[in-house]
């Protein structure tokens, strides 16, 4: 059953999931979702004011008390890149993960700019024949019950099921 990897992210945080058997199929319900890693990318979390020396971006005074004028810093620039570097990370840890625990399926729930960085970061397992499977939601807030709810109405993993009993 462990054919299952479930990456969930946004920007700035990433939770890994498997999906494990139930231990006593008779009087438990399964397969459940178990999270297996939790990554934040800090400089993502930090706020403006710690990150940059100046929290304003776009204009400056002239000399001599001139009139204003725009520049461009990059800050749109500098945040895609961390947001790259996050998901290499995310990626690298979905990838140890899913042959950690045989899984054959790398489930990723993610919003649609980090899904982009995550597929890039993937790529080399889909040449390698991992089946990647994509929604854009962002459900990195959602208790696990949920996201296996969510995720299995969208035909992406399986249903719980109630005990055999």
């Amino acid at each position: 059953m462990n054919g299952y990897c479930v990456v969930t992210a946004d920007g700035g945080r990433a939770r890994l999931f498997t999906l494990e058997p139930a231990r006593y199929p008779e009087v438990e319900s399964g397969p459940s979702l178990v999270e297996q890693r939790d990554l934040v990318d800090i400089e993502q979390e930090t706020a403006g004011a710690e990150l940059w020396t100046s929290t304003k971006s776009g204009r400056n005074r002239a000399p001599g008390g001139g009139p204003a004028h725009g520049y461009d810093d990059h800050r749109s620039q500098h945040r895609a890149e961390s947001e790259r570097r996050f998901a290499r990370q995310v990626a690298q840890e979905a990838m140890r993960l899913a042959q950690a625990h045989a899984a054959r399926t790398i489930v990723l729930a993610a919003e649609k700019r980090m899904l982009g960085f995550l597929r890039t970061a993937l790529d080399p397992l889909v040449r390698n024949g991992m089946v990647v499977q994509e929604v854009a939601k962002d459900l990195s807030k959602h208790p696990p019950i949920e996201i296996q709810e969510l995720l299995a109405r969208d035909g992406l993993l399986p249903a719980r099921r109630a005990p055999a009993r």
